[in-house]
């Protein structure tokens, strides 16, 4: 369990203001008169004093308050410019952010929850206690934002109204962290107060950037008070240590649903895209992915796009499982970002009329450019490690890429052509249909196959694995990656496990509105699958076709092969979805893709069996499954050989 506003407030502790007569006093002494005629718009107490604990404790030069008005915004747009934050590109609306070569993704040895003594959490999960919390902040967060304007913004977690929206403040110094808010989620100034009403809680972030200096870097922090629900961050910028209304929110998001909305709420770190069936039938997907494993590339397959990062559900009173967007924009790693695999994306990028910041990409000649772009590569430019060339090398030799791996793109998510606006800014959420689970496989499972049950849709989704990405600073090697949210669960895997397995198993669900779960594997190689070398058996637009048949498959327009781990489509049914891409689809490489290598399995299962058996109070169903599966695969292995095509299975 988690017990909310537990221990010391830190930000009270060293704001030290502690009564709203103290707030105003603050308010009185930093805020200039417009800026403080619109903070009294804001009538939450709570709110007010812990905006007066930050400036307080931060002691900015000034104070701006940003109600979303198309002035404060310009306003906003323009300080950042002129705190050099950003710079301005030959195309209108679109600037460039570099963040620190040691600050160019997650800080993942530098971010931490504050917990309380006793507290359980995720064996995944970096913890520090609240009095070294405190001691820290009271050491580096006093005077952090002298010289500098403190901006506070009002931001919504999904549409105003929704039934898993949740309000949230952002105090930032950083006009680039406000600017990228503006993109990323829906201003919600006027209805702050009555969205705190109706959910009861509001999550606040507090940025400071400091003198943004490399020597500055290894003592940046991330912070997380889970019982305080607020984020502290400093002496970074790279927005996902930065804006912490995304991750850092999503991480009290997934604590308040596990333990606050126990059969009521989820909150995933997934896509929402829909795809159109036969006679225009709208089939709505959720699926999770780790990082550089396709969840944006999977996420714009659709013809009804939502989110390609985050969603929030509920089961509404028809047992209809729904979901909103969290985020109304776009923070797209560039790499591999090209006309082929996404076109809707790239006419925003390449075209005009969109506000576009970028971050960490090759500039030249005021024009973005970026690896896997499909493009010819400039001579020169100028990239978050400055002057760069052709030829280039590092120290240790090797070519030195012209963007980061981890480069961004921030844009509205309503800008790109597929983006279904009217629906995603419902708060009624839009009715989800198929989950799905993806990882980074090269060797074990096929590119898709569905759970028979919920338990087993739940052990998919628990059993995913991934290699390290460049969207971590010092993680390497071959990562577990539970529901793609691992990194963002911070109590008991345990606990959150047990929350799936109760949702999806909710009486509210009729077996005609409950979900299907399946899993997804764009990485399986031609040398890991009976042939030779590292290329991938299946490549981008590959993932329409495995979409378009879960589509069909979860409105019964298709039967599947039953195996021991789930119902894998038929050869038949998949040739005219790849003919709808202009793909031919010969059965040699079906045969690849679907066989069971059992050991390779079975070995797979083991692996997870063993790392689950050192987590505390897992559920015993995941061992159950795993079992089951097993087992089963075991019997096949002694009717059919160790490699099963499914003609074997027909």
């Amino acid at each position: 369990m988690l017990d909310l506003k537990k221990g010391d407030e830190i930000l009270a502790v060293v704001g030290g203001v502690s009564t709203i007569a103290d707030a105003q006093k603050v308010f009185t002494d930093y805020l200039d008169e417009v800026n403080n005629k619109k903070l009294a718009q804001i009538k939450n107490e709570e709110a007010l004093i812990k905006i007066a604990n930050a400036i307080n404790m931060c002691r900015p030069d000034s104070v701006f308050v940003n109600t979303g008005s198309p002035t404060d915004v310009q306003w906003i747009r323009e300080y950042s410019l002129n705190k050099g934050e950003e710079k301005e590109l030959a195309k209108t609306g679109h600037t460039i952010h570099f963040d620190l070569p040691e600050d160019q993704a997650r800080l993942v040895n530098q971010t931490f929850y504050i917990i309380n003594e006793g507290e359980k959490m995720s064996s995944l999960a970096k913890t520090v206690s609240r009095s070294e919390a405190t001691d820290y902040v009271k050491k580096f967060m006093p005077g952090i934002m002298t010289g500098k304007t403190l901006i506070v913004g009002f931001y919504s977690r999904g549409p105003v109204g929704a039934e898993a929206a949740i309000p949230a403040i952002e105090i930032s110094s950083s006009g680039y962290v406000l600017h990228s808010a503006e993109i990323l989620y829906r201003n919600c100034f006027a209805d702050f107060d009555a969205e705190i009403a109706r959910t009861g809680l509001f999550f606040t972030n507090v940025h400071a950037e400091g003198n943004n200096t490399s020597e500055d870097v290894p003592n940046a922090r991330i912070f997380m008070d889970r019982s305080w629900m607020t984020t502290y961050s400093t002496f970074c910028t790279y927005a996902g240590n930065t804006l912490l209304l995304k991750k850092g929110n999503h991480r009290f998001s997934v604590d308040y649903a596990t333990y606050y909305k126990l059969e009521e709420q989820l909150s995933e770190h997934m896509f929402i895209t829909g795809m159109t069936g036969p006679d225009g039938r709208k089939t709505f997907f959720a699926g999770a992915a780790p990082s550089g494993c396709g969840k944006t590339t999977t996420a714009m397959v659709g013809t009804d796009f939502i989110g390609d990062d985050l969603a929030q559900f509920w089961i509404d009173k028809d047992g209809v499982l729904r979901a909103i967007n969290p985020e109304k924009g776009i923070f797209g790693i560039v790499e591999d970002v090209n006309r082929e695999g996404d076109p809707f994306l790239m006419d925003c990028l390449r075209g005009d009329g969109t506000e576009v910041i970028w971050s960490n990409v090759l500039v030249t000649d005021g024009v973005p450019n970026w690896v896997g772009n499909g493009e010819k590569v400039p001579d020169k430019g100028v990239n978050f490690q400055g002057e760069w060339f052709k030829g280039k090398t590092g120290p240790n030799g090797s070519p030195v890429p012209m963007s980061h791996k981890n480069s961004r793109c921030t844009l509205l998510a309503s800008a790109i052509a597929n983006h279904a606006t009217e629906l995603s800014e419902d708060p009624g959420g839009v009715p989800v249909k198929v989950i799905t689970y993806s990882g980074r496989d090269a060797d074990t499972m096929p590119p898709v196959w569905v759970a028979k049950n919920s338990n087993e849709g739940v052990v998919i989704g628990a059993s995913i694995v991934s290699k390290a990405t460049a969207t971590e600073v010092g993680a390497t090697g071959v990562n577990r990656q539970p529901w793609a949210n691992a990194p963002f669960i911070p109590g008991a895997l345990a606990d959150y496990m047990a929350a799936q397995f109760t949702f999806f198993n909710s009486s509210k669900f009729s077996d005609t509105t409950r979900p299907i779960m399946a899993g997804l594997n764009y990485f399986l190689t031609h040398e890991n699958r009976g042939g030779t070398g590292g290329k991938l058996l299946g490549e981008k637009k590959d993932v329409k076709a495995w979409l378009g048949w879960l589509e069909l498959f979860a409105h019964g327009d298709v039967s599947a092969i039953t195996t021991p781990i789930g119902y894998l489509p038929k050869y038949e049914d998949l040739v005219p979805l790849f003919q709808a891409i202009n793909k031919e689809y010969p059965k040699s490489l079906y045969d690849m893709q679907f066989a069971l290598y059992i050991d390779k399995i079975v070995d797979r299962l083991d692996l997870q069996r063993a790392a689950y058996s050192k987590e505390p109070d897992v559920p015993e169903m995941l061992f159950e499954v795993y079992q089951d599966q097993k087992k089963g695969l075991f019997a096949l292995k002694e009717k059919f050989g160790a490699i099963i095509t499914m003609d074997k299975l027909v």
